[in-house]
């Protein structure tokens, strides 16, 4: 029996998760988690073989997720699960260490297919977003510029993202100033926007 942890905020969406994935011979869902911080300690309490991770979760990205997996049980195998279909998500989750990664429209059956391909030691990827990401190419922007990106996607000013990051807010001014300039942005908001629609963020 593959003895898999389910992690998704959507409570509706992993219950449904769980009775289609329950429903296949091999397959048991033995936990389930609504915090990407709370993974790692599930996944090491019930012994898992495979975590299925959404991306987008509070406490920890499923990306963040995936990597302290691969860093701390390196033995548990990861499948990214997505709502979006971006190529930028595609590439970062590959980077995290993760073993798959599919889209949350797939049919459950290739979903249970790709825990098995997984364990046969299998990387499996929608080819769609494996084709886009190629022709995407990677994210233009370095760790710090997606970090004082993202803090500005609040709305916040240069003066508070500065004192959340402890820079000056001539930094701050900079890696922005970089950022809109790397994403062909006018401005900020459309900087943030179009890291999103591409997953770089």
């Amino acid at each position: 029996m593959i003895r898999l942890l389910l992690a998704e905020d959507q409570s509706m969406v992993r219950e449904a998760l769980a009775a289609l994935l329950s429903l296949e011979d091999d397959l048991e869902v033995v936990a389930q988690a609504a915090r990407g911080d709370e993974v790692v300690g599930q996944a090491r309490a019930h012994e898992v073989d495979v975590a299925l991770l959404d991306i987008e979760m509070p406490g920890l990205s499923g990306l963040d997720a995936a990597a302290l997996l691969r860093a701390e049980l390196p033995d548990v195998k990861v499948v990214i699960l997505t709502t979006f279909g971006r190529p930028g998500y595609l590439r970062r989750a590959m980077e995290a260490g993760a073993d798959a990664f599919l889209v949350k429209d797939a049919p459950a059956a290739r979903l249970a297919e790709a825990v098995r391909r997984v364990l046969r030691g299998e990387r499996v990827i929608d080819p769609v977003l494996a084709a886009a990401a190629l022709a995407d190419g990677a994210s233009p922007l370095t760790d710090r510029e997606r970090e004082v990106l993202r803090a500005a996607a609040d709305g916040s000013t240069n003066a508070e993202i500065a004192a959340a990051l402890h820079l000056s807010q001539g930094t701050v001014r900079n890696y922005l100033s970089l950022a809109i300039q790397k994403t062909g942005a006018r401005n900020r908001a459309e900087a943030v926007r179009t890291a999103r629609d591409k997953g770089w963020l």
